[in-house]
């Protein structure tokens, strides 16, 4: 009998606080291509945080997830759980719950007989498990939803089963393998809070994998973003958005315009313009750079004097105005750079038809907005 089964139980174990869930150390994994898939990989994830691992595709982020889930054993480099080798116990005998893309639920089963189903494999009291997968199945706000069979079910009720079943048997890690890429916009960003919901409430220890930036910015607690097999920088989502390591950190997230030139004191130097913005600390004056600015902090006005709070302002075109509902992307040019098209977001919908293709604008930033990398990193 298993020693957790008491009935009707709908919280996970919550180790101790500030303790180390998941250590990676020096991981790495070569297929025998001569370009490692995950190169180096180390990170330390608390108990009790969502962690997303995200990253462009090839980028190795489901491969170090395999590898933490002990489906895959590391050329070199450890992994560990609680203290404990990942690969001590045969995969049938860890305390990991997994949720795939897809989601692999047995058809022939109802929604209660797939959540059951863990329990049933990990020898549970069978007297405590019909409260036990109804508390679940309530979890996931499933009630009454336990007999019937998986294509009775939508999409995102089906993706619910998926969860209450990688959660029923209290696991202490949740692994979650793009979830959610097969759903539509608005269940996707629907399941993203659900996710962050049930996360908050059990307080199970979470990593997921997503190349999905709002996703990853919602629900997480930790971001680690990979290119290239290669860790680039791990942060709160907070810290990752407004001070990111490099180039690909500050393009993968967000939309950036990226400006190439030479780093100078207190900015960027392109030809002989002269543009505000702040240094990340792996550069010195002289050296080739770009600099990244978001478009939501760059400002828009009729000529650069309406812009006068800003460091720099400069005249230029709209090229486009594209209407996103909630807000406008402004495309345009500036007159002193020309082949750049800087990108800015406009949420004032009382003056969403200020500006018309062709028209002249100005745009402008602050120093602080605009942040200046190495252009080889």
């Amino acid at each position: 009998m298993n020693e957790s089964s008491s009935a009707g139980a709908t919280r996970a174990r919550v180790p101790e606080p500030e303790t180390t869930a998941v250590r990676v150390r020096d991981v790495t994994m070569d297929f025998g291509s001569g370009v490692p898939a995950v190169d180096r990989a180390s990170f330390d994830l608390e108990a009790g945080k969502f962690l997303t691992i995200l990253g462009p595709s090839g980028s190795g982020k489901t491969t170090l997830l395999r590898m933490i889930a002990g489906f895959q054993k590391p050329t070199s480099g450890d992994i560990t759980i609680n203290g404990k080798p990942v690969d001590a116990d045969p995969p049938h005998r860890r305390s990991i719950g997994m949720v795939f893309q897809k989601l692999a639920l047995f058809p022939h089963m109802t929604a209660a007989e797939n959540v059951a189903f863990p329990l049933k494999m990990r020898r549970f009291d069978p007297r405590t498990i019909p409260d036990r997968v109804k508390g679940f199945l309530d979890l996931v706000k499933l009630v009454g939803y336990g007999d019937r069979r998986m294509h009775e079910l939508s999409g995102g009720q089906q993706q619910r089963v998926a969860i209450a079943r990688a959660l029923v048997f209290e696991p202490e890690l949740l692994l979650l393998d793009e979830p959610l890429a097969a759903l539509d916009r608005k269940l996707r960003e629907e399941m993203q809070l659900e996710f962050r919901r049930i996360q908050h409430e059990l307080g199970v220890t979470t990593i997921n994998v997503t190349h999905d930036q709002r996703e990853a910015l919602v629900v997480s607690d930790r971001i680690i973003v990979m290119d290239g097999g290669r860790i680039q920088q791990h942060a709160r989502p907070i810290d990752l958005y407004r001070q990111p390591h490099n180039s690909f950190v500050a393009g993968f997230l967000g939309v950036s315009t990226f400006i190439p030139g030479e780093a100078a004191e207190g900015g960027l130097t392109v030809g002989a313009l002269q543009l505000s913005g702040t240094h990340s600390s792996r550069i010195a004056a002289g050296e080739p750079a770009r600099g990244a600015i978001r478009a939501e902090q760059i400002r828009i006005g009729p000529t650069p004097d309406s812009l006068a709070r800003c460091d720099t302002k400069l005249a230029g075109t709209i090229l486009d105005v594209i209407f996103e509902g909630e807000r406008l992307l402004y495309v345009v040019e500036a007159d002193a750079l020309p082949g750049i098209a800087f990108h800015i977001y406009h949420h004032d919908p009382e003056s969403f038809d200020l500006y018309q293709i062709g028209a002249p604008a100005a745009i402008g930033w602050n120093a602080q907005d605009m942040k200046i990398f190495n252009a080889a990193v």
